[in-house]
């Protein structure tokens, strides 16, 4: 339901928009008409759309002009929009990296424009108060959440064997989700094997594939821990063929997708970690109208003591609520 109410809300968003003109909007933001924002997206895909989505609705109540463009995975590509950002008349960009490893270029390359990164976060060295910030969901806490689902439905077991499967190698979801949940799972007493950990880079066939060629060992396994949805779908895929009972091993995802919650559903996923894009994207529409006024984002909800970062919360999702996120 909160998929479909905020889908709904966009909707309502843009009819009035459209219905007030492209002069004065009633429900825009005074300080922040005439506003021009640059969205560089590193690459589509269903999470960064609903992102998107939540950015473009924002900044159309708010009468703030943004331009999206889609990197489609070049380095290349994003580069140059950064570059003629400044010229082209931009006041703030919001930039998802296609590589966290070009930030300093990026940084560089957008002049005196300020920069709120999104979707995946540079290392903190790189950013600074109220001119380079991340606005996201701590990952951290994705995976926190995941342990704990596990250590809960395991808690008759004092030995676990686990299996992680991990997004790309770099990416800040990757590596923040996987610490969240091993120091979650070690801080528990019990003893934590990790019998297979790999990376299947979002992938659902890359993930079934992998998951068969650990079953080849003979191992069994207590749970599995994916760093997304889609990896998930793909363990249970490899199950399916495979004739393993899911009711007896909780696979677990994260961003409570539409098939990831159907899948919930089923009783074939376990559990999943709600992500907001549209929350996401409108806290970063926020933060970026605020620099471009010249604004500290001291006083939005979610930023963290020293002004470097804005924290849209993760909520967890079961077969209890599910019927919540669809």
């Amino acid at each position: 339901m909160k998929k479909k109410l905020g889908i709904l809300m966009a909707a309502v968003i843009f009819a009035l928009t459209a219905f007030a003109g492209c002069g004065n909007s009633s429900s825009a933001s005074s300080g922040n008409n005439g506003i021009k924002i640059l969205l560089s997206l590193n690459e589509m895909d269903d999470f960064r759309q609903t992102l998107v989505d939540g950015a473009t609705a924002a900044a159309a109540e708010q009468g703030i002009q943004l331009d999206v463009k889609d990197a489609e995975g070049s380095i290349e590509n994003q580069s140059a929009f950064i570059k003629s950002a400044e010229s082209d008349g931009y006041d703030a960009i919001i930039c998802s990296p296609v590589s966290i490893d070009t930030v300093v270029a990026l940084k560089a390359n957008a002049g005196n424009l300020p920069i709120v990164f999104i979707n995946s976060c540079p290392d903190e060295k790189y950013l600074e108060a109220d001119k380079y910030i991340y606005v996201g969901s701590d990952e951290k806490v994705a995976g926190q959440y995941q342990a704990e689902y596990v250590l809960d439905a395991l808690s008759d077991k004092s030995e676990l064997n686990v299996v992680i499967l991990k997004g790309p190698k770099a990416h800040s979801a990757t590596i923040g989700r996987t610490k969240g949940a091993k120091e979650t799972l070690e801080a528990s007493g019990k003893t934590i094997n990790y019998v297979f950990d790999d990376y299947a880079n979002w992938d659902q066939d890359t993930a079934a594939d992998l998951f068969k060629v650990f079953l080849n060992t003979g191992v069994t396994p207590d749970c599995v821990i994916c760093n997304n949805d889609s990896m998930a779908l793909g363990i249970i895929d490899a199950c399916k063929e495979e004739n393993i009972d899911l009711d007896k091993l909780p696979v677990l995802g994260i961003d409570a997708t539409a098939n990831g919650c159907e899948a919930i559903e089923n009783g074939d996923m376990a559990f999943t970690v709600y992500q907001s894009g549209k929350g996401q994207g409108t806290a970063a529409v926020e933060a970026a109208a605020h620099l471009a006024n010249g604004e500290s984002v001291g006083s939005m909800d979610g930023v963290t003591d020293d002004g470097k970062y804005v924290w849209v919360p993760f909520e967890k999702v079961d077969k209890s609520n599910v019927s919540d996120y669809k």
